[in-house]
């Protein structure tokens, strides 16, 4: 993979995001080894931006590890500010769930009511709340209403 290509907004952008991060990943004697590719994949598909910490003492050979990280997963290389890089990829589009019809099903849930007294206990009962139904905040059971259109739309 190639490193992606970004415009200096978007750096500054990323680097103010990123100032707050901790490094999810050390790099350390060994380098770039298959181990350490897997976990920057690993934490580039959950966070999208990540610090990547580096033990070497040398420069050019972070820059180099830097460069390099990001051919090989397909990032762009944010930052490189001492011992610590920054990398970004975009995370990967989320898998939408197939369109249904259906109503959501039957769930169950706890209601819970405290007492006046601290004494006592509060009391709790199980609920089975269908899918046109909801729980108001004083534990009555509704059902949902028809949105109200005005003559004009329905027409």
């Amino acid at each position: 993979m190639a490193a992606l290509a970004i415009s200096a907004e978007q750096r500054k952008a990323l680097r103010a995001s990123a100032h707050h991060l901790d490094p999810v990943v050390m790099i350390g004697a060994e380098g770039f080894t298959p181990a350490v590719h897997k976990e920057l994949e690993v934490a580039l598909a959950a966070h999208g931006l990540i610090k990547v910490r580096v033990l070497s003492d040398s420069r050019e050979q972070r820059q180099t590890l830097l460069a390099d990280a990001a051919d090989r997963l397909g990032a762009a290389a944010v930052q490189h500010i001492g011992k610590l890089l920054v990398l970004w990829r975009p995370p990967p589009p989320k898998a939408k769930a197939p369109s249904d019809p259906r109503m959501p099903g039957p769930r169950t849930v706890r209601l819970v009511k405290y007492s006046k007294s601290p004494t006592h206990r509060p009391t709790v009962k199980k609920v089975k709340v269908l899918g046109n139904q909801r729980v108001t905040a004083g534990g009555l059971i509704k059902r949902a209403k028809r949105r109200a259109t005005s003559i004009k739309k329905k027409a």
